[in-house]
C-alpha cells in the first residue's frame, strides 16, 4: 500500500514562493502580452498565493520564436553535452527537492511527502535520458558493393508540452528529458491550476541551458490551443483529460504535426478467488492513488472482487482505509490533499451522490471531513461504493477523486467483458497466485499498462500509455526519446576506383 509518510530524515522548509510570475523564454522574464493575469490557489485553504500571467496566443508566439531560433544551435550540440547539462539539472533538482515540493504542496493540494518523491522522480527520469543519447542511432541497408545505404535520427524541432496539475513540478521537469537529450527545444506549457513549481524550475535551471532551449508560458485554454496549432510548433504532447486530447488532436490537424497523448483512465482492478484478501484490500486501496485524492489518470477507480473473497475484502478495506486522513498538505504528517479546485471538488460531491441515488452501497466516506481547520479547503473524504453495477455512472466515468467503485464477479468472461465496455484503456491490476490466470487475464483487458499482484507504481524504462481513448505512444521508456526525433534515409553511389 502506498503512503505518505515521510522519512524521518525529511527536511520541512519554510513555503518559499518565486519571485517571477511571468512567461519565461529567451532566457529571460517577460510580462503577459494579454495584460492577463489569474490567482494561485492554494486548495487545502481556498486562499490566494499571489496571482501568476495569464498568456494567450501572442505570448505563445513569442515564446515559439524564442524557441525556434535556439534550435539550430542546440541541434548541433554533441549528444554527450547535452547529456552533461540535463545531469546538472537533474542535480539542481536533488538540491532543491524540498523546496519544490512545499511549493507543489501548497499549489496543488498534495502531501508535501509525496511531492518530495516528485522531485526526485524528476531528476531520475532526466538522468535516464541523458545517459541515452548515444543510442539515438539509425541502421545501415546492403544494397550491393556500390552503394552505401543509412539511416540517421534527428530532432524534430519545437517542441509543445502541456502539462496536468496532479504532479506539476514532476512534470515539468521530467516531461521536458527527452525532447531536450535528442536536441529538440521546448515550450512547456504549466497547469493554470498550479503553476507555481513550473516557474521555479525556471529560475533555478534557466542559466544552465542555453536561452530559448527551455521556455515557460503560464496560461489556460488559449495558451494550449495556440501552442497545439502554432506552424512553428514541430510536435505537441499533452497529459490531461480526453477531451482535451481531442481539442489538441484538432489544433494540431492543420499543421500536420505528431502528438503524443497521456489521457484519462477508467482502470481496473480484477481479483481471482485464489488471491489473499488482505493482499487485495492493500491494492484496492493503494492503487486508487487516495494520497493525492484519485487525482490520477492510473488509478484503479474499479474493483472487480470474487465473490468468494468479496465481503472479506470489503472488511479489510474499510479498516485499512482509516491510514488516509484529509490534511493540509504542507503538513508533512498528511496523508491525503485537497482537491484541486472548487469546480472539481463540487463535480466530485455530485458523483458521490449519484452513485447513492443509483443504489450503490456506500463502504466509507462520502462526504467533507468534520475537521473545523479544513473547512476552507477543497476536501473529500476517501470514499468507497460496494454492490456497484456497471450502469452506475461512477462505473463507466472517470471521476478524478477519492471514489472507488467496487463490484462483485462470478463469471469470468463476463467481468472481462464489463472491464473493457469502457472507452478507456490505461493501466490494469490483476491479483492471482496463478501463472496461466494471470497471463490470460493480462491478454484480455484492453489496457497499455498491466500490473500482476502489483499496483501503481511506475518503472523507469518500462513503456507507459494507454490503448482506446487513453492515449497515443508511450512514454518513461526509449520509445519516448525515438518519438521526438524523426528518421532520414541518406544513399550513397560510390563512383568505381579509377583504374
Amino acid at each position: 500500500m502506498n503512503t505518505a509518510v515521510p522519512p524521518k530524515s525529511l527536511k520541512v522548509p519554510t513555503l518559499q514562493l518565486p519571485a517571477h510570475r511571468d512567461a519565461f523564454y529567451g532566457g529571460e522574464w517577460h510580462e503577459a502580452k494579454s495584460g492577463r493575469s489569474a490567482d494561485a490557489i492554494n486548495p487545502g485553504t481556498g486562499k490566494s498565493l499571489g496571482a501568476v500571467a495569464d498568456c494567450g496566443s501572442a505570448d505563445i508566439d513569442a515564446a515559439v520564436g524564442a524557441a525556434k531560433a535556439a534550435f539550430p544551435a542546440w541541434r548541433d550540440t554533441p549528444p554527450l553535452e547535452r547529456a552533461r547539462l540535463l545531469k546538472r539539472i537533474a542535480n539542481v533538482l536533488r538540491d532543491h527537492a524540498e523546496e519544490l515540493a512545499m511549493i507543489d504542496a501548497a499549489d496543488c493540494g498534495n502531501p508535501y511527502a509525496e511531492m518530495v518523491r516528485d522531485a526526485t522522480i524528476a531528476a531520475a527520469q532526466i538522468e535516464f535520458y541523458a545517459g541515452l543519447v548515444t543510442e539515438m542511432k539509425g541502421a545501415s541497408v546492403p544494397m550491393g558493393p556500390d552503394v552505401v545505404n543509412f539511416s540517421v535520427r534527428e530532432p524534430r524541432g519545437v517542441v509543445g508540452r502541456i502539462i496536468p496539475f496532479n504532479h506539476p513540478f514532476m512534470f515539468c521537469a521530467g516531461k521536458s528529458a527527452a525532447p531536450l537529450a535528442t536536441g529538440n527545444t521546448v515550450v512547456m506549457k504549466p497547469p493554470e491550476q498550479a503553476p507555481l513549481s513550473s516557474l521555479r524550475l525556471a529560475e533555478l535551471i534557466g542559466d544552465i541551458l542555453p536561452p530559448g532551449v527551455f521556455n515557460i508560458v503560464p496560461g489556460g485554454k488559449e495558451a494550449g490551443s495556440a501552442l497545439a496549432a502554432h506552424r512553428d510548433v514541430a510536435m505537441i504532447a499533452l497529459i490531461g483529460s480526453v477531451p482535451t486530447g481531442r481539442a489538441v488532436m484538432k489544433a494540431a490537424a492543420d499543421t500536420l504535426k505528431p502528438v503524443m497523448l497521456e489521457l484519462g483512465g477508467k482502470n481496473a482492478l480484477i481479483a481471482y478467488p485464489d488471491a489473499d484478501p488482505e493482499e487485495v484490500a492493500d491494492g484496492v486501496i493503494g492503487g486508487m492513488n487516495f494520497t493525492w485524492c484519485g487525482q490520477s489518470c492510473g488509478s484503479t477507480s474499479r474493483a472487480f472482487i470474487h465473490e468468494r473473497i468479496y465481503e472479506t475484502v470489503l472488511a479489510n478495506v474499510k479498516a485499512k482505509i482509516t491510514h488516509y486522513k484529509p490534511g493540509i498538505a504542507t503538513d508533512p504528517a498528511t496523508t491525503m490533499g485537497a482537491i484541486i479546485s472548487r469546480t472539481q471538488h463540487e463535480r466530485i460531491l455530485g458523483f458521490i451522490e449519484s452513485a447513492k441515488q443509483e443504489g450503490g452501497r456506500l463502504l466509507c466516506g462520502g462526504g467533507r471531513p468534520t475537521d473545523p481547520e479544513l473547512a476552507n479547503g477543497f476536501f473529500i473524504e476517501p470514499t468507497v461504493f460496494a454492490d456497484v453495477q456497471p450502469t452506475m455512472r461512477i462505473a463507466r466515468e472517470e471521476i478524478f477523486g477519492p471514489v472507488l467503485a467496487v463490484c462483485k464477479w462470478r463469471d469470468e468472461a463476463e467481468m472481462l467483458a464489463e472491464v473493457n465496455a469502457v472507452e478507456y484503456g490505461l493501466t490494469a491490476s490483476i491479483w492471482t497466485n496463478d501463472l496461466s490466470t494471470a497471463h490470460r487475464a493480462a491478454a484480455a483487458v484492453q489496457a497499455g499498462f498491466v500490473w500482476i499482484n502489483e499496483v501503481s507504481k511506475h518503472f523507469l524504462g518500462a513503456p507507459f500509455g494507454g490503448y482506446k481513448q487513453s492515449g497515443i505512444g508511450r512514454e518513461e521508456c526509449f520509445e519516448e526519446m525515438l518519438a521526438y526525433m524523426q528518421e532520414k534515409n541518406i544513399h550513397v553511389r560510390l563512383k568505381p576506383a579509377k583504374k
